[in-house]
């Protein structure tokens, strides 16, 4: 995408300051307490109230003015139809880069979703799960692609995407472990009949590949919102060694991590291989796969340092 083409995108955009953003919250009133942002945090970011005042309220009430107008939407169809339509969940997309936040945002929003004047069920999912199992990735020469678009099972998430919005009783999801860095074959997630759906993961907004056959369906055909996660990609690498020293001193201590091999490096040695995976790995996948998807978004909220937001981006 050339510069001018860039920037007649964004003009698809209303671009608000973090100020201007937390002044539309005029609805709901759902706020957090300490002990409930604490349960919400990452390991590595803390959640303070203003974060959650500022940004994540008014975004709610944005999501939740769309659900409203989906459900009266489908009321109207029904009565133009003049049948009765199963009802079918509203279905929020996250994406964003590895160690961006992406899963705080998402738990976030789904604690206040909850809160929400009809109290909806929201189901969370992440498609970590529908990478497909390392031992298949081995095969076939993926185990360093892990998290590109060749890693994931894209036929089992649109299945399971359309199982969702064809108002299917009880779906069920695959469930991947950080610890074994690998899909637990023997355990799956149950979602029974939700009012919202939040599916997080660095994939969500992404299409075809190139050179690749253009596929009848995409993940994102099926989001009825979707969020970006933006923040300066040197801001995102500093996050990532941060995250990794936190783990490695903790879950990489677990004899059953993946990454137990890392648990006695010094703190320069850490250091140089989180950088070195990041530079041959997520880095590239960021810049190939994930960033360019930015702009397909719904909303893009744009973090600062601290993991602060500081500018929100909105479809026009």
């Amino acid at each position: 995408m050339t510069t001018d083409e860039l920037t007649k995108t964004l003009d698809a955009f209303t671009s608000l300051s973090r100020k201007e953003w937390a002044s539309l919250n005029k609805g709901l009133n759902a706020t957090l307490t300490e002990q409930e942002r604490k349960n919400i945090e990452g390991i590595y970011e803390t959640i303070s109230s203003s974060e959650v005042n500022d940004v994540y309220l008014p975004l709610s009430e944005l999501l939740y003015k769309r659900m409203y107008h989906n459900v009266q939407l489908h009321q109207d169809m029904n009565k133009f139809l003049q049948r009765s339509r199963t009802r079918v969940p509203f279905i929020i997309g996250i994406a964003g880069s590895v160690s961006v936040g992406k899963s705080t945002t998402a738990r976030l929003i789904q604690t206040l979703a909850e809160r929400w004047p009809n109290q909806p069920k929201v189901s969370l999912v992440t498609t970590d799960g529908f990478l497909y199992p390392n031992e298949v990735l081995e095969e076939r020469g993926l185990m360093k692609r892990k998290g590109f678009p060749e890693s994931y099972d894209i036929r089992r998430l649109i299945s399971f995407l359309t199982e969702l919005k064809s108002g299917v009783k009880e779906v069920e999801a695959p469930v991947y472990s950080h610890l074994t860095y690998n899909i637990e074959s023997d355990q799956s997630q149950k979602i029974e009949q939700p009012d919202v759906v939040i599916v997080e993961g660095i994939n969500v907004l992404q299409v075809n590949r190139k050179g690749k056959r253009m596929p009848p369906l995409f993940v994102s055909d099926f989001f009825d919102y979707s969020i970006y996660v933006d923040a300066d990609e040197e801001d995102i690498i500093s996050w990532y060694v941060e995250r990794f020293h936190l783990l490695r001193n903790t879950a990489f201590q677990d004899p059953s991590s993946y990454f137990h091999r890392y648990k006695d490096l010094s703190d320069v040695e850490a250091t140089e291989m989180a950088k070195s995976i990041w530079q041959s790995i997520n880095g590239v996948n960021l810049d190939k796969n994930i960033k360019p998807t930015r702009l397909r978004a719904d909303l893009i909220l744009t973090k600062g340092k601290e993991h602060r937001v500081e500018q929100i981006q909105l479809r026009k």
